[in-house]
């Protein structure tokens, strides 16, 4: 059994009783980065083969690893914070380990892309997690041009030495959206701002950011003050005329013209009062 294991991304207490249990009963530990998985087992006093798995040596690794799963073993993956796979190493082998029908398990756990979005306070059904833009702004720029229409919040991780160029950018191609900046999520000196992409430009160009960010910026607004509502009437009514209920009237002119259902249905009721 191949047992995913989250594990606290700031808060050493921020860990499941069940990834404990794992951690002390299986053969082997992969982690990110040995040293700092160490600190996190000294801390429960757990004591475990651990190996380094990490981005660079993972898909040499895999076919070995997959040996050991069809021997009998059981093996724990691990990075360095949070959930192994989600812009960190291990889908490669999370991925050959289903490939090869060999059983897997993923375990429940701290995620700071789902911390990051309650804490901006941005709350909405839908979001859509993206992660990491690329480094480059020319690419960076082509990214942000293929999201600016979705009209859901977009949850980001950046690195403190590209958060200042990439608030700029989701500035110039978003335009001035509220968002939030999180960093160091759980730990001592967690913080979250909160305000128009302008306002956190200005509050993080100066001086050096530190820590790691996750940036959640409000989805693109549906305006309706250029859509006549005379049209729209006009659109609901033919279509009750027709037969269809009020409910499906709403749904099919929301959808036409791309308005809050809401605001539609609002105006399907001035058709009853008008009658």
């Amino acid at each position: 059994m191949l047992y995913v294991c989250p594990t606290p991304i700031g808060n050493l207490e921020d860990i499941t009783l069940r990834v404990l249990r794992v951690l002390k009963t299986v053969d082997l530990i992969l982690a990110e980065d040995t040293r700092r998985t160490g600190q996190l087992l000294r801390h429960y006093g757990i004591s475990c083969p651990v190996e380094s798995f990490h981005e660079h040596n993972e898909k040499e690794k895999t076919e070995r690893i997959l040996e050991r799963l069809r021997e009998g073993e059981e093996i724990a993956l691990v990075s360095d914070a949070g959930m192994p796979g989600i812009s960190d190493p291990g889908a490669f082998l999370m991925h050959s380990v289903i490939e090869a029908g060999l059983p897997m398990e993923v375990l429940p756990g701290a995620n700071a892309a789902l911390l990051g979005f309650l804490q901006s306070g941005l709350t909405s059904p839908h979001f859509l997690f993206f992660g990491f833009l690329p480094s480059r702004r020319k690419e960076r720029l082509e990214e942000l041009e293929k999201l600016k229409d979705l009209p859901y919040p977009i949850i980001f991780y950046e690195a403190p030495h590209r958060l200042q160029g990439m608030l700029a950018d989701l500035l110039a191609v978003l335009g001035d959206r509220r968002a939030s900046v999180s960093r160091e999520l759980t730990k001592l000196f967690e913080e979250t701002r909160r305000g128009r992409l302008s306002e956190l430009v200005d509050r993080f160009a100066e001086g050096k950011p530190r820590g790691e960010f996750v940036v959640t910026v409000a989805g693109a607004e549906k305006t309706v003050e250029h859509k006549n509502e005379d049209d729209i009437l006009r659109a609901l009514q033919r279509l009750i005329a027709g037969g269809l209920s009020r409910k499906s009237a709403v749904s099919q002119v929301s959808e036409e013209y791309r308005l809050p259902k809401n605001y539609v249905y609002d105006l399907a009721l001035r058709l009853k009062l008008e009658d």
